[in-house]
């Protein structure tokens, strides 16, 4: 995505919603994290729903990290925050044992197999949520793209997650939605969904 002129010296002077680790999580809400949130759409409008829960955007792009916060703004969500950050070292800016519920919405696929080690939901990326889920946090995947679904569902197996749903045409009135899933169900495509619980034994 190309950077806009206006986005760096935006979250430069960016001093509410921006942070730059989570660990000070308020301790009397849930806390939800969607990792690789894009422009927002679907998280900005969770914590407008659900006032009770506190969400955390995860993404590495500054634009999309800008727009959001722009959503936020708009809505003046007071239960809502954003990382600028990668996946690849949550473990490192987030406390053990501290989010209720990851969301992984339409992580790149990654198709070609030497990549796939860079899919969010390879083997070393699941320890890493294993770490920051509470026990029984759940983690919930939407996905287009089948063959990446597939290939996550088996990564899961070696995990101490639980399989607790899968969907191969998911839909749900009234839930928000991605950017790229208002595309999709659009265009008549399939959404793969699958919800894990885990059990940190």
């Amino acid at each position: 995505m190309r950077k806009k002129k206006w986005v760096s010296p935006f979250l430069e002077n960016e001093k509410e919603y921006l942070i730059s680790d989570l660990k000070s999580l308020p301790k009397d809400h849930p806390v939800y994290i969607e990792i690789g949130m894009g422009m927002g759409d679907f998280i900005t409008e969770s914590a407008k729903l659900n006032p009770d829960i506190f969400y955390i955007g995860l993404e590495r792009e500054e634009t999309c990290v800008a727009r959001a916060i722009k959503k936020a703004q708009d809505l003046q969500l007071s239960n809502f925050r954003v990382l600028l950050a990668d996946a690849g070292n949550i473990e490192e800016i987030t406390d053990e044992d501290s989010i209720d519920l990851i969301y992984l919405h339409f992580s790149d696929p990654w198709p070609k197999k030497r990549n796939h080690k860079r899919r969010l939901t390879y083997p070393p990326f699941l320890k890493k949520y294993e770490m920051i889920l509470k026990n029984k946090g759940i983690l919930i995947i939407k996905s287009d793209n089948e063959g990446f679904f597939d290939d996550s569902l088996e990564y899961f197996k070696e995990s101490n997650f639980k399989l607790e749903e899968v969907n191969r045409d998911y839909h749900k009135e009234d839930e928000p939605m991605t950017a790229y899933q208002a595309k999709f169900v659009a265009e008549g495509k399939p959404i793969y969904y699958a919800q894990y619980s885990l059990d940190k034994v």
